[in-house]
């Protein structure tokens, strides 16, 4: 019998399942059986003890205002916070891994401090900073210049910035340890090889470190978007109730005041469908921008 066993177990043709079946398990119960269940429950009215069929309704009930505004808020906080946490970080990490920099390691260590905070205290301390009225401390800095106070939780843009800011300072830290990491897998010779063909640090940095870094911005990029979409906190945080004009409403908190506040677990379900399904998509085309899928020759 222990033969029969070890025989199994080290066979070429059944090992490799055994040991790839712990995920396969896994991905099914915590991933594959919530989704199902999702599409499921999203065809539905879902009652305290009771499930109702209603087909299509809940998606109809997604043509609304408030969708709508959540759809373009994500869209808008995605794009400007990957236009900030994709080249300021890599610049950052090119100065950073330069051994003429006088305390690097401690430049280091203070970046990535902010992604230990976590997001409930981080966004109290900038919901002081920008407080509205006189007493926040930004606008008293503004009118120490002569710019009136800006109520930020109670206008759109306003509110974005600050969104945009408080995700910009938590996560550039990691995106600089990851693009630290990419620069320091690329081969020295390459940058001596441009030294003595006379290329300087611009030529350099276009030619050598952006595409060798390809990969690690592919990932940060993927990432980010999945991010982007996924905001909760830093919405939860400036707005606990009260979203005058939707603002700082997006996806994920839509789902959250449909599905939880209001027990409306089909229409919440549904949202969340949506969500995966844009997510999904806008990762699988800028993948496919990227020619990931292109087969090597």
């Amino acid at each position: 019998m222990h033969r029969v066993i070890n025989n199994f177990l080290y066979s070429k043709k059944y090992a490799p399942y055994i040991f790839v079946l712990p995920f396969l398990i896994s991905f099914s119960l915590f991933f594959i059986y919530p989704i199902i269940s999702t599409i499921i429950m999203s065809f539905q009215k879902v009652y305290i003890g009771s499930v109702t069929f209603i087909g299509l309704d809940n998606y109809k009930r997604l043509i609304s205002e408030s969708f709508f505004n959540a759809i373009r808020t994500n869209i808008l906080y995605t794009v400007l916070t990957i236009s900030y946490l994709i080249p300021i970080p890599i610049l950052i990490a090119v100065a950073l891994n330069s051994k003429l920099l006088v305390g690097r390691n401690a430049f280091r260590a203070v970046l990535f401090l902010p992604s230990l905070i976590s997001i409930i205290v981080s966004g109290v301390a900038f919901r002081l900073l920008f407080g509205t009225g006189e007493f926040g401390f930004v606008n008293s800095l503004l009118q120490k210049i002569g710019v009136r106070p800006i109520n930020w939780l109670l206008e759109y843009w306003p509110g974005m910035f600050i969104m945009v800011s408080l995700a910009c300072w938590r996560w550039s830290g990691v995106n600089i340890v990851y693009f630290l990491s990419g620069l320091q897998s690329i081969p020295k010779e390459l940058y001596e090889s441009a030294d003595i063909d006379g290329a300087n640090s611009i030529n350099k940095f276009l030619y050598i470190t952006l595409p060798l870094l390809k990969p690690i911005i592919i990932y940060v990029l993927t990432i980010s978007i999945y991010g982007g979409f996924a905001m909760f906190g830093e919405s939860f945080v400036y707005w606990n109730e009260t979203m005058p004009g939707d603002i700082g409403l997006t996806i994920v908190r839509f789902i959250y005041q449909e599905a939880i506040q209001r027990n409306d677990l089909g229409y919440g379900s549904s949202i969340g469908i949506v969500l995966l399904t844009i997510v999904f998509g806008l990762n699988i085309m800028q993948l496919k921008f990227f020619g990931i899928f292109k087969k090597e020759q």
